[in-house]
């Protein structure tokens, strides 16, 4: 059993900066936990301090009940890739794997016993001798991993490791790494402000802003119910749309009524003014004008598996883009042109609501 416990973790640095504030998390045997945010979130700080590379100014880590806290790198049963690599160039791939072990005083014939069945394992069987600035990116990542799987690490901790890698590599190497982290059953902790990778990889994500916990939950559950506008603001595209509520079963969006969607997060009476969230796959062009909503396409993007328009809603004291995404088949049939007013509708689910940011005279909801 391998179970990580963070205990209202705190750093402070030096020059008064409060890089993570009171962070709890408790890691599952097994688990793959995604912490995902923008720069300066305190992601890579709180994965470093777990790592011993960073010391926390207050709270506790134990890993299977023994604290952690104060132990530097070589005394953690921990194992980490960093996204530089960080790998020997002097050394061959095998004495880069080798190092560690040996400083642990491993036997030889473990120590070879090991490092080739890690390299097998990554894919790269037969590869120990070869110097690592033989190597491609791809391939010296996985060295990287390799390296730290070899010390058989109760906890494997991934700072941004695919990062400096091309759009192709990098997503044929998560799905190796999880397919890795899933037969090895290794409680791992990534750190990534890719929401693709969060999304794809992990069992859970963690959004984290400014040293504190956005939301925790299964990447379904941060996807479609955001707990904060910032969370619906940062993974994948939302659109927000000044609204208020006009009767029962109607809002009133500029000068447009148009038949009210499911607010799941909130529960508003008539006149209460707040900003619509709502995902671009869940808006629809109509050819029906009744409960509608009329706007101009901006733009068109040709995503592949999708097209999105960017639709301009206009009003005196209110002007905004609509991000719309719809299947090419879709588009082809409706003749949508940039310039076209058209119309379009909102999903009964998948609809949200937030403290408006907009002015209106109507009154607002309480943040």
């Amino acid at each position: 059993m391998s179970v990580l416990k963070i205990t209202d973790v705190s750093k402070i640095f030096p020059n008064g900066t409060k890089a993570v504030d009171r962070f709890s998390l408790d890691v599952a045997d097994g688990e793959l936990v995604c912490l995902l945010g923008p720069s300066g979130s305190g992601k890579s700080t709180l994965l470093r301090m777990v790592g011993g590379f960073e010391t926390p100014s207050s709270g506790q880590m134990t890993i299977d009940g023994d604290d952690i806290t104060r132990l530097p790198p070589e005394k953690r049963p921990t194992g980490m890739v960093f996204q530089s690599h960080a790998l020997w160039t002097h050394m061959n791939v095998f004495k880069n794997l080798a190092f560690g072990l040996k400083l642990r005083k491993v036997p030889a014939a473990e120590i070879k016993r090991r490092v080739e069945g890690v390299l097998e394992l990554v894919g790269l069987g037969g590869y120990g001798n070869r110097a690592v600035t033989q190597l491609s990116g791809g391939q010296q990542q996985r060295v990287a991993l390799a390296r730290s799987l070899v010390l058989e690490p109760k906890i494997l901790l991934l700072d941004e490791p695919f990062a400096s890698l091309d759009q192709h590599l990098r997503e044929r190497l998560r799905e190796e790494v999880r397919d890795i982290q899933q037969r090895l059953k290794i409680t791992t902790l990534f750190v990534t402000h890719g929401q693709d990778e969060a999304l794809s990889m992990a069992d859970r994500i963690v959004v984290m802003n400014h040293g504190v916990i956005e939301q925790v939950g299964t990447p379904q559950e941060i996807y479609q119910q955001p707990a904060t506008r910032f969370v619906a603001e940062f993974v994948g595209s939302m659109n927000f749309i000044g609204a208020s509520v006009a009767t029962d079963s109607q809002l009133r969006i500029a000068e447009s009524l148009i038949q009210a969607p499911v607010l799941e997060n909130r529960n508003l009476v008539r006149g209460d003014r707040f900003d619509l969230a709502i995902r671009p796959e869940n808006i629809r062009f109509s050819e029906e004008v009744k409960d509608a909503l009329p706007v101009r396409i901006r733009t068109y993007e040709f995503l592949g598996s999708f097209c999105r328009y960017e639709c301009e809603l206009q009003h005196d004291k209110l002007a905004a883009s609509i991000f719309v995404d719809v299947s090419g088949e879709q588009a082809q049939n409706m003749k949508l042109r940039v310039g076209d007013i058209r119309y379009i509708q909102f999903a009964e689910r998948g609809a949200r609501a937030y403290p408006a940011l907009s002015q209106s005279g109507d009154k607002a909801i309480a943040a």
